[in-house]
Protein backbone atom coordinates (compact mmCIF):
# COMPACT_ATOMS: atom_id res chain seq x y z
CA UNK A 1 0.00 0.00 0.00
CA UNK A 2 1.51 3.29 -1.01
CA UNK A 3 2.36 5.84 1.85
CA UNK A 4 1.78 3.13 4.23
CA UNK A 5 4.34 2.70 7.05
CA UNK A 6 6.46 0.17 6.93
CA UNK A 7 5.63 -1.02 10.37
CA UNK A 8 3.00 0.03 12.82
CA UNK A 9 1.87 -1.12 16.37
CA UNK A 10 -1.03 -0.09 18.07
CA UNK A 11 -2.61 -1.46 21.54
CA UNK A 12 -0.25 -5.08 21.21
CA UNK A 13 0.03 -7.21 24.01
CA UNK A 14 2.43 -10.25 23.76
CA UNK A 15 3.35 -12.94 26.62
CA UNK A 16 5.94 -15.48 27.03
CA UNK A 17 5.90 -18.19 29.26
CA UNK A 18 3.27 -19.35 31.52
CA UNK A 19 1.47 -18.46 34.96
CA UNK A 20 3.82 -16.39 37.35
CA UNK A 21 6.18 -16.24 35.68
CA UNK A 22 5.00 -15.27 32.39
CA UNK A 23 7.09 -11.91 30.77
CA UNK A 24 4.73 -9.43 28.93
CA UNK A 25 5.41 -7.41 26.37
CA UNK A 26 2.92 -4.26 25.96
CA UNK A 27 3.23 -1.95 22.85
CA UNK A 28 1.07 0.78 23.24
CA UNK A 29 2.16 2.47 19.69
CA UNK A 30 4.90 2.18 17.58
CA UNK A 31 5.09 3.78 13.93
CA UNK A 32 7.74 3.17 11.87
CA UNK A 33 7.60 5.56 8.66
CA UNK A 34 8.94 3.95 5.32
CA UNK A 35 12.76 4.61 5.00
CA UNK A 36 12.90 5.69 8.58
CA UNK A 37 15.76 4.41 10.86
CA UNK A 38 14.58 3.94 14.78
CA UNK A 39 16.89 1.97 17.33
CA UNK A 40 15.10 0.51 20.51
CA UNK A 41 17.17 0.36 23.68
CA UNK A 42 16.36 -1.46 26.60
CA UNK A 43 18.39 -3.89 29.70
CA UNK A 44 18.73 -7.73 28.95
CA UNK A 45 15.34 -9.05 29.28
CA UNK A 46 13.28 -6.29 27.99
CA UNK A 47 11.58 -7.60 25.79
CA UNK A 48 13.83 -6.22 22.61
CA UNK A 49 13.68 -9.59 20.78
CA UNK A 50 10.16 -10.01 21.50
CA UNK A 51 9.51 -6.98 19.70
CA UNK A 52 11.30 -7.19 16.74
CA UNK A 53 9.98 -10.83 16.41
CA UNK A 54 6.80 -9.27 16.35
CA UNK A 55 7.25 -7.09 13.58
CA UNK A 56 8.49 -10.23 11.50
CA UNK A 57 5.90 -11.90 11.74
CA UNK A 58 7.87 -14.97 13.63
CA UNK A 59 5.57 -15.13 16.69
CA UNK A 60 2.13 -13.76 17.08
CA UNK A 61 0.23 -11.51 19.48
CA UNK A 62 -1.94 -12.19 22.38
CA UNK A 63 -3.70 -9.21 21.15
CA UNK A 64 -3.63 -6.38 18.27
CA UNK A 65 -5.77 -3.32 17.88
CA UNK A 66 -3.37 -3.00 14.83
CA UNK A 67 -0.30 -4.81 13.43
CA UNK A 68 0.62 -4.04 9.91
CA UNK A 69 4.26 -4.23 7.58
CA UNK A 70 4.14 -1.65 4.95
CA UNK A 71 0.19 -1.63 4.79
CA UNK A 72 -0.25 -5.37 5.31
CA UNK A 73 -2.66 -6.27 8.29
CA UNK A 74 -0.80 -8.86 9.80
CA UNK A 75 -3.38 -8.67 12.88
CA UNK A 76 -5.92 -9.73 10.20
CA UNK A 77 -4.12 -12.48 9.02
CA UNK A 78 -2.65 -13.78 12.69
CA UNK A 79 -6.58 -13.89 13.65
CA UNK A 80 -7.34 -15.59 10.37
CA UNK A 81 -5.07 -18.29 10.96
CA UNK A 82 -4.07 -17.24 6.48
CA UNK A 83 -0.33 -18.95 7.58
CA UNK A 84 0.12 -18.46 3.71
CA UNK A 85 -0.19 -15.31 3.35
CA UNK A 86 2.19 -14.17 6.42
CA UNK A 87 5.09 -16.08 4.81
CA UNK A 88 4.52 -14.61 1.93
CA UNK A 89 5.11 -11.11 3.59
CA UNK A 90 7.83 -12.67 5.07
CA UNK A 91 9.87 -13.89 2.36
CA UNK A 92 8.86 -10.31 0.56
CA UNK A 93 8.65 -7.36 2.92
CA UNK A 94 10.84 -8.49 5.58
CA UNK A 95 14.85 -8.02 5.78
CA UNK A 96 16.37 -9.78 9.24
CA UNK A 97 19.98 -9.03 10.17
CA UNK A 98 20.89 -10.93 13.57
CA UNK A 99 23.76 -10.72 16.22
CA UNK A 100 25.98 -13.45 14.94
CA UNK A 101 24.86 -13.16 11.03
CA UNK A 102 22.83 -17.00 11.61
CA UNK A 103 24.45 -17.59 7.28
CA UNK A 104 23.77 -21.04 6.12
CA UNK A 105 27.00 -22.39 6.89
CA UNK A 106 26.55 -25.41 3.82
CA UNK A 107 26.31 -22.69 0.98
CA UNK A 108 27.85 -20.22 -0.48
CA UNK A 109 27.62 -16.04 0.53
CA UNK A 110 26.77 -15.43 -2.66
CA UNK A 111 23.93 -18.38 -2.14
CA UNK A 112 22.85 -17.16 1.37
CA UNK A 113 23.18 -13.37 0.29
CA UNK A 114 20.56 -14.65 -2.95
CA UNK A 115 18.42 -16.70 -0.29
CA UNK A 116 15.43 -14.42 0.15
CA UNK A 117 15.27 -13.30 -3.81
CA UNK A 118 14.44 -16.77 -4.28
CA UNK A 119 12.07 -17.04 -1.17
CA UNK A 120 10.40 -14.15 -2.69
CA UNK A 121 10.50 -15.28 -6.14
CA UNK A 122 12.53 -12.65 -7.76
CA UNK A 123 16.12 -13.17 -8.21
CA UNK A 124 18.45 -10.50 -9.28
CA UNK A 125 21.96 -11.92 -9.80
CA UNK A 126 23.77 -8.43 -10.44
CA UNK A 127 22.03 -6.76 -7.25
CA UNK A 128 23.90 -9.20 -5.09
CA UNK A 129 27.08 -8.60 -6.70
CA UNK A 130 26.36 -4.88 -6.67
CA UNK A 131 25.90 -5.40 -2.70
CA UNK A 132 28.82 -7.42 -2.27
CA UNK A 133 30.90 -5.19 -3.68
CA UNK A 134 29.27 -1.70 -1.93
CA UNK A 135 29.91 -3.88 1.39
CA UNK A 136 33.51 -4.76 0.40
CA UNK A 137 32.51 -8.43 0.64
CA UNK A 138 33.03 -9.00 -3.06
CA UNK A 139 36.06 -11.45 -3.41
CA UNK A 140 34.13 -13.78 -0.35
CA UNK A 141 31.19 -14.27 -2.40
CA UNK A 142 32.20 -17.92 -3.54
CA UNK A 143 33.45 -18.79 -0.12
CA UNK A 144 31.74 -20.43 2.57
CA UNK A 145 30.77 -18.90 6.12
CA UNK A 146 33.42 -20.09 7.88
CA UNK A 147 35.89 -18.51 5.70
CA UNK A 148 34.80 -15.12 6.47
CA UNK A 149 35.75 -13.17 9.40
CA UNK A 150 32.98 -11.94 12.18
CA UNK A 151 32.66 -8.64 10.73
CA UNK A 152 32.83 -10.08 7.17
CA UNK A 153 29.98 -12.07 8.14
CA UNK A 154 27.89 -9.32 9.46
CA UNK A 155 28.09 -7.84 6.17
CA UNK A 156 26.68 -10.89 3.97
CA UNK A 157 24.28 -10.53 6.65
CA UNK A 158 23.06 -7.05 6.10
CA UNK A 159 23.59 -8.01 1.70
CA UNK A 160 21.30 -11.15 2.38
CA UNK A 161 18.78 -8.71 4.61
CA UNK A 162 18.61 -6.18 1.66
CA UNK A 163 18.74 -8.67 -1.13
CA UNK A 164 14.84 -8.76 -2.03
CA UNK A 165 14.53 -5.22 -1.63
CA UNK A 166 12.21 -5.65 1.52
CA UNK A 167 10.13 -2.38 3.02
CA UNK A 168 11.23 -3.51 6.56
CA UNK A 169 15.35 -4.25 7.74
CA UNK A 170 15.09 -5.74 11.61
CA UNK A 171 18.36 -5.70 13.34
CA UNK A 172 18.84 -7.16 16.45
CA UNK A 173 22.33 -6.34 18.53
CA UNK A 174 23.67 -6.80 15.42
CA UNK A 175 26.94 -5.16 16.67
CA UNK A 176 27.25 -6.93 19.88
CA UNK A 177 29.83 -9.54 18.83
CA UNK A 178 32.19 -7.12 17.31
CA UNK A 179 34.97 -5.24 18.57
CA UNK A 180 34.53 -1.12 19.31
CA UNK A 181 35.68 -0.45 15.49
CA UNK A 182 34.25 -3.19 13.74
CA UNK A 183 30.74 -2.37 15.05
CA UNK A 184 31.17 1.38 14.06
CA UNK A 185 31.66 0.03 10.88
CA UNK A 186 28.91 -2.66 10.45
CA UNK A 187 26.33 0.32 11.75
CA UNK A 188 27.51 2.95 9.65
CA UNK A 189 27.15 0.23 6.54
CA UNK A 190 23.55 -0.88 7.74
CA UNK A 191 22.35 2.50 8.20
CA UNK A 192 23.80 3.84 5.25
CA UNK A 193 22.59 0.80 2.55
CA UNK A 194 18.84 0.51 4.36
CA UNK A 195 18.75 4.25 3.52
CA UNK A 196 20.27 3.80 0.23
CA UNK A 197 17.70 1.03 -0.99
CA UNK A 198 14.76 3.12 0.51
CA UNK A 199 14.43 0.35 3.14
CA UNK A 200 12.86 1.03 7.50
CA UNK A 201 15.48 -0.39 10.07
CA UNK A 202 13.84 -1.08 13.35
CA UNK A 203 17.42 -1.84 15.21
CA UNK A 204 17.46 -3.38 18.86
CA UNK A 205 20.60 -2.88 20.84
CA UNK A 206 22.23 -2.49 24.20
CA UNK A 207 24.48 0.84 23.34
CA UNK A 208 22.02 3.40 22.90
CA UNK A 209 25.00 6.11 23.17
CA UNK A 210 26.27 4.37 20.07
CA UNK A 211 22.72 4.34 18.34
CA UNK A 212 22.92 8.00 18.95
CA UNK A 213 26.19 8.86 17.88
CA UNK A 214 25.09 7.57 14.44
CA UNK A 215 21.80 9.34 14.24
CA UNK A 216 19.35 6.90 15.35
CA UNK A 217 16.62 8.31 17.29
CA UNK A 218 16.12 5.71 20.30
CA UNK A 219 13.18 4.46 21.45
CA UNK A 220 13.32 2.81 25.17
CA UNK A 221 11.60 -0.04 26.46
CA UNK A 222 10.79 0.23 30.07
CA UNK A 223 10.49 -2.36 32.59
CA UNK A 224 7.48 -2.12 35.13
CA UNK A 225 8.73 -1.82 38.31
CA UNK A 226 7.78 -4.87 40.38
CA UNK A 227 6.02 -6.71 37.78
CA UNK A 228 7.38 -9.29 34.70
CA UNK A 229 6.37 -6.94 32.21
CA UNK A 230 7.90 -4.34 30.06
CA UNK A 231 5.98 -1.87 28.37
CA UNK A 232 7.34 0.60 24.83
CA UNK A 233 5.13 3.44 24.52
CA UNK A 234 5.83 5.99 20.89
CA UNK A 235 3.65 8.41 19.38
Amino acid sequence: MSGAPALLIEGLVRSNGSGAGAFVLEVDRFVLGAGQAVAVAGPSGAGKSTLLDLAALAVPPDRAAALSVAGNDAAALWREGREDALARLRAGGIGYVLQTGALLPFITVRANIALPQRLAGREEPAHVASLAETLGIAATLDRKPAALSVGQRQRAAIARALSHRPALVLADEPTASLHPEMADTVLELLIQQTATHGAALLLATHDPDRALRFGLPVVPIVPVPGQNRSRLAHG
